[in-house]
C-alpha cells in the first residue's frame, strides 16, 4: 500500500494566525524547531506525524482536515485545464501543480476561472453562427457549472443549512409523512394532498395545499415534503447562502437554491448526529440506514458523502451518480479521488458494471494512478415506472473510500483488501496509463507515435 506525505502548509499558516500565534510561540508549541515549521508552512517540507500529534494535544485540532481540502481539488482541475489544446500540449509537472494549489491557491483559483471563462466563451462563439442563422436563437450560459464548483468547493457540506434541518429533524417522529403534514398545517396553514398523475411537487399558494405525486415512493414524497419546508421556513438562510457564494449568472443562483433546498431536506430526514452515529453503529449499510430512516439508498449513500462537520467528521466518501451513457450527473468527492469536469468517468471503474447486474452491489478495489488506494461500491438505482407509458430511469451510484477505512463498512466483510487493485483513472484526458486497454483519447500532454508496421491493443503508443 502506498503512503504519500502530506503537504498542508496553508493548512497551518491558518490554524496558527487564527490563534494569533507567532511562528516562534506555534513552533515551541508542536515541539518543532522554527525553521522546520516555516518549511512545513511553505510546503517545502512535509507534515511529520509528531507534529499531527502535537496539533491533537495543544489545539484539539481535527487532524482529518489536513488530509484533504480545495488544494487537491485544485490541482486535479488545473491538470484537466491544462489538458485543453488552447495549451499546445505544453505539459505542467503534477508538483508544480500541487505547489501552486498549495502556496497560492488565490492564484490557482484565478486560473481555473479565467480557463473556464475562456471554455464559455469558446462555446458561445462555436454556436454564434446557429444563433445568428436562426431568428429568436439565443446563446447559452453555463450555469450548471457555477453550481457544480459551489457545492465541490464547499466539501458538499453546507454547515448553517446542515444545522438549521438538524434542529428541525430532531423534532420529527419516525412516522415522517404524518409528522410532515401536521408541520405544514400547523406553522403555515397548507394542507397536504397526494395526488395521482401530478408533478412530483406542486405548491397551490390559492388553495393552499400542496401536492404530492401519490405514484412515488414514499421516500421520494417524504423528501418533497421537507424540500418545500425549506423553502417556506428557511428561505431567508438559502438567500443569505447564495449571497454568499456570489454567482455570476441568475440562473445559477436558482439552480443553487433548489440544491440548497435539496441539501436541506436530506439533512432534515436524515440529522446530523443521529445519522454520523447510526452510520457507524450499522457500519455504513446503505439498505439498514434507509430503512432506520425511512429514505431510499440513494439518499442515503448521498447524505454519507456530506458527513463533514468539523469535529464530528464521518468517513470521507466519494460520490457519484452516472446514467447509462457513462455521464457524470452528481459528483462529490471529499478523498483524494477527484472526478473528471468534463467527459464521461474512466470505463474500468465497476459503476458502469452496475448496469448488468440490477438489484447488486458491486465491491472493487481500486488503485489510482497517483498510487492512492480505493474500496469502491457501485449499484444499479431504477426510478420505475407508474404508468405502461410512462419511462424507466436506470442511473448507477459509485460510493467509495481510500481503502484504510474499508474495513469500517460492513461490505468489506470477505474481501481480501491487500489483494491485487485494479488500476482505474480519472479521464482519458489526463491519465497517464500508458497500457490501458480502454483508453478512448491519447491523454491530451502527451505526444503519439505511430509505426504503420506494428499495431498493439492501442493503434499509437505515447512519446
Amino acid at each position: 500500500m502506498s503512503r504519500q506525505k502530506l503537504y498542508a502548509g496553508v493548512k497551518l499558516r491558518e490554524l496558527r494566525t487564527a490563534r494569533s500565534l507567532t511562528q516562534s510561540e506555534f513552533s515551541r508549541r508542536l515541539g518543532v524547531s522554527l525553521s522546520y515549521l516555516n518549511q512545513m508552512e511553505n510546503n517545502h517540507r512535509p507534515v511529520s506525524a509528531a507534529v499531527i500529534l502535537g496539533l491533537a494535544r495543544e489545539f484539539g485540532y481535527d487532524v482529518t482536515e489536513l488530509s484533504v481540502d480545495e488544494a487537491d481539488r485544485m490541482t486535479i482541475d488545473m491538470q484537466e485545464a491544462l489538458a485543453d489544446p488552447v495549451f499546445g500540449g505544453d505539459q505542467v509537472p503534477l508538483g508544480d501543480l500541487q505547489l501552486a494549489s498549495s502556496n497560492a491557491p488565490a492564484f490557482a483559483r484565478a486560473f481555473l476561472k479565467l480557463h473556464r471563462a475562456h471554455r464559455q466563451n469558446s462555446e458561445r462563439l462555436a454556436s454564434l453562427s446557429e444563433a445568428l442563422g436562426n431568428e429568436g436563437a439565443a446563446l447559452s450560459p453555463l450555469p450548471w457549472e457555477e453550481v457544480r464548483d459551489f457545492f465541490h468547493y464547499c466539501d458538499n457540506y453546507i454547515d448553517a443549512v446542515d444545522r438549521a434541518a438538524e434542529r428541525d429533524g430532531n423534532d420529527l417522529q419516525f412516522d415522517r409523512q404524518p409528522a410532515l403534514a401536521t408541520r405544514l398545517s400547523d406553522k403555515h396553514g397548507i394542507m397536504l394532498r397526494l395526488a395521482t398523475a401530478a408533478p412530483l411537487r406542486r405548491l397551490d399558494r390559492d388553495a393552499k395545499t400542496l401536492i404530492i405525486a401519490a405514484d412515488a415512493d414514499t421516500a421520494t414524497q417524504n423528501f418533497q415534503i421537507a424540500h418545500q419546508i425549506a423553502l417556506l421556513e428557511h428561505n431567508d438562510l438559502l438567500e443569505a447562502t447564495l449571497d454568499l457564494a456570489r454567482f455570476l449568472q441568475p440562473e445559477a443562483r436558482a439552480i443553487a437554491k433548489t440544491g440548497l433546498a435539496n441539501y436541506f431536506a436530506g439533512a432534515l430526514l436524515m440529522p446530523y448526529a443521529k445519522f454520523a452515529e447510526a452510520a457507524v453503529h450499522l457500519r455504513h449499510d446503505l439498505q439498514a440506514l434507509s430503512r432506520q430512516f425511512g429514505t431510499s439508498v440513494e439518499q442515503t449513500a448521498h447524505r454519507l458523502s456530506t458527513l463533514q462537520r468539523p469535529g464530528l467528521k464521518g468517513i470521507p466518501f466519494f460520490f457519484v451518480r452516472v446514467d447509462q451513457a457513462g455521464t457524470i450527473t452528481k459528483r462529490h468527492s471529499a478523498t483524494k479521488l477527484q472526478f473528471a469536469r468534463f467527459g464521461a468517468a474512466c470505463p474500468l471503474w465497476n459503476v458502469h458494471q452496475a448496469f448488468e447486474t440490477p438489484g447488486r452491489f458491486l465491491r472493487q478495489l481500486a488503485e489510482t494512478p497517483d498510487g492512492n488506494q480505493y474500496f469502491c461500491l457501485a449499484f444499479d438505482v431504477s426510478k420505475p415506472a407508474v404508468r405502461f407509458d410512462a419511462p424507466i430511469r436506470r442511473y448507477a451510484i459509485g460510493l467509495g473510500c481510500e481503502i484504510r477505512h474499508a474495513g469500517q463498512l460492513i461490505y468489506s466483510d470477505g474481501l481480501n483488501l491487500s489483494e491485487k487493485f485494479e488500476p482505474i483513472g480519472i479521464s482519458c484526458r489526463i491519465c497517464e496509463r500508458e497500457t490501458c486497454h480502454q483508453r478512448a483519447v491519447p491523454p491530451m500532454a502527451r505526444q503519439i507515435a505511430i509505426d504503420p508496421d506494428l499495431r498493439d491493443t492501442l493503434p499509437y503508443r505515447l512519446a
